[in-house]
């Protein structure tokens, strides 16, 4: 006779305040105009009218005069692919800090807890101060932060994994402790830096930036993205069982060490993509589950749907924000997330009685 699969529970610690569709559909249209807004405001005055017709004139393939060439390239080949690239790196950040806290049963977790930023950073560095790699050209870069952000994984998961699988408390130690290893040799490669322009330039990128953006990046960084998120809502169900504890989601029918395992890879390889196109960007990745939960509740099914959108919103206007107030200089986009979002978040907080697991 068949025994029938448990049926996973929803969680009902946070009660839901607004219904997901209407949410998502009015969301999807505020980072449609916040992409607009993103890509006409800028140090360089476009007008609005031009932006628009700039715009339909690179989506359609039309024809521009000689005289809007320079505005073509900053609307067309700086901004926009630096818009687009903000949302999906937010989107990204947002959607693996739910699987992060959820994988970890950890209200301070985020996409960088695991060490993998800290690991990417070594080989960002390694091109920005040491200029390694630099017959790649414009790949040199985000490959070499990739790569390292991958090798920082495979020792963080060698070093955690022990006989009675991936524990939670043994993954957060491991990363913070390896962290603060990456850090200490990224120290020691801007202090030995012999440029300063070089040291600034990997200061800017540790702190986060989209200065760099460009089209060829923005592909790669949006498929593995989507694909990580399309993992995550199919998984939505057993982040709900694996959130309540490993006991009560061996119960439910989840192999709680299978699907952990599982999270690392595809967490860890989301973090290390948009790393390494867009530096660590700090904040985005555990301020943004907190706040969806408390709009639309804790089931993951739900959080997962409005969460990335929020990140794309939330980090396409913190880049805006980076690039006017001290216009034509820039600020690193971590600074903006930070100074933006912790006050947000802890008013929030008081305001919501929310807690992590419970009110």
């Amino acid at each position: 006779m068949l025994r029938r699969k448990p049926r996973i529970p929803r969680p009902a610690s946070v009660a839901p305040r607004v219904s997901v569709p209407p949410l998502v559909v009015g969301l999807g249209l505020f980072l449609l105009v916040s992409v607009v807004c993103g890509v006409g405001l800028g140090a360089a005055g476009i007008g609005w009218g031009d932006v628009f017709r700039l715009l339909g004139a690179g989506l359609t393939g039309g024809t521009i005069d000689a005289r809007d060439v320079a505005a073509y390239t900053i609307v067309w080949e700086l901004r926009l692919p630096r818009v687009v690239l903000g949302a999906v790196v937010g989107a990204g950040l947002a959607a693996v800090g739910v699987a992060v806290q959820a994988m970890v049963r950890n209200a301070l977790a985020d996409p960088f807890v695991l060490g993998i930023s800290s690991g990417a950073a070594v080989g960002a560095n390694a091109v920005i101060l040491l200029g390694a790699f630099a017959g790649l050209g414009v790949w040199a870069l985000s490959l070499s932060a990739f790569v390292s952000a991958l090798a920082a994984m495979t020792l963080v998961y060698a070093v955690a994994r022990s006989p009675h699988g991936l524990t939670p408390l043994r993954l957060v130690l491991t990363g913070t402790a390896l962290a603060y290893g990456f850090e200490a040799v990224t120290t020691v490669m801007v202090f030995g830096a012999a440029r300063g322009e070089a040291a600034r330039s990997a200061m800017m990128w540790l702190l986060g930036s989209l200065g760099g953006a460009t089209w060829v990046q923005v592909p790669l960084a949006a498929v593995t993205v989507a694909a990580g998120w399309v993992w995550l809502r199919w998984r939505a169900e057993a982040l709900n069982a694996l959130a309540m504890g490993d006991e009560t989601s061996a119960a439910l029918g989840v192999r709680p060490g299978r699907l952990r395992r599982e999270l690392f890879l595809v967490t860890a390889a989301v973090t290390g993509t948009v790393v390494a196109v867009s530096g660590a960007i700090g904040f985005v990745g555990l301020m943004v589950p907190h706040v969806v939960r408390m709009l639309v509740g804790a089931d993951h099914r739900r959080v997962l749907a409005v969460a990335p959108l929020v990140g794309a919103v939330l980090l396409v206007w913190a880049d805006l924000l980076s690039r006017l107030l001290l216009a034509p200089a820039e600020l690193p986009v971590g600074v903006i997330t930070a100074v933006v979002g912790v006050p947000a978040f802890l008013l929030l907080m008081r305001r919501g009685g929310y807690a992590f697991g419970g009110r």
